[in-house]
């Protein structure tokens, strides 16, 4: 029986070192990602919120978070972590996400403490649910999983709302709850970051995000500290807006077709998306079907 991709995972992060998943939003960022060699991809919730037009301010339901995330899933074949939001309500609310999660085929989440509906966790003005309410919901997270190797993560933004000490405090509750790894949302200066590992009992994640509230750090200075996975939520999804309004600029000004990155043909552009793989399929069964159509 082949290795399901929860499973995967969880042995990824049982390795050395530290696991880095780049962001993605659709299913062609995510096939790129896979592509590019990367043992992971994270859906980010910022990014699936733009493709349906809308800021990362909590506005999707926990449906369209998922049918973006079995769409991506489906075009991979490493292990796919996605964002969950606040798991969309309560304690019951949670269960079924977990549920329609699981059956998604993704291997990991991760669930946080903001009030609903919530921010992006590197914008100001945030707030927070009481500890007892958050640590509720992480450990009907756990309990509702019926594949024991999906993994949860418990995502706190304490630290801009109380303070570092209680983001630290929630993260070590969450784990003795039941999650997996903890995920401390936008520590604010390099010492903290530093710190969440060592002072974590358990897995973290570091969330690396340009230009957001935790100072930029390299990856391998994140490992050496400790960290076992690194999501980029928006090394693409921000890129792309950068080079579509350049290239769009450049056609405005010029009225001339611009020179894209890389200059693909339209085939070479199909094959990252399986065409090689789909005229074989047409080969075969247009094969199959001549000597028939020789006979009659």
């Amino acid at each position: 029986m082949p290795m399901t991709k929860p499973k995967k995972l969880r042995e990824l992060l049982s390795r050395d070192g530290m696991t880095v998943a780049p962001g993605a939003y659709d299913c062609i960022t995510a096939t790129l990602i896979d592509q590019a060699g990367f043992p992971a991809v994270y859906m980010t919730g910022a990014g699936t919120s733009a493709t349906l037009g809308y800021p990362d301010f909590g506005l999707l339901t926990m449906s369209e978070m998922v049918q973006n995330a079995t769409r991506i899933n489906t075009t991979i074949g490493v292990p796919l972590i996605a964002d969950a939001d606040t798991g969309y309500g309560n304690e019951l609310n949670v269960v079924r996400t977990i549920r329609e999660y699981e059956r998604a085929g993704v291997a990991a989440i991760h669930m946080e403490d903001q009030e609903f509906p919530k921010k992006c966790g590197h914008l100001d003005n945030k707030k927070v649910i009481p500890a007892d309410a958050y640590i509720a919901k992480i450990r009907a997270a756990a309990d509702a999983r019926s594949d024991p190797d999906f993994i949860i993560i418990a995502r706190t933004d304490a630290r801009a709302v109380i303070g570092f000490d209680e983001a630290i405090a929630r993260a070590n509750a969450a784990l003795e709850a039941g999650a997996d790894i903890a995920f401390v949302e936008a520590p604010q200066t390099l010492d903290e970051v530093k710190a969440v590992p060592e002072l974590v009992k358990g897995p973290c994640l570091l969330n690396v995000v340009r230009r957001g509230k935790t100072p930029d750090i390299e990856l391998g200075d994140a490992e050496a500290m400790g960290y076992k996975l690194a999501i980029l939520p928006t090394l693409l999804f921000r890129s792309v807006i950068g080079l579509c309004e350049q290239l769009l600029s450049e056609l405005k000004e010029t009225n001339v077709f611009p020179t894209p990155p890389g200059d693909l043909t339209a085939h070479d552009a199909f094959r990252r998306f399986g065409a090689d793989e789909w005229d074989a399929l047409r080969d075969k069964y247009s094969v199959a079907r001549a000597p028939k159509a020789a006979a009659e």
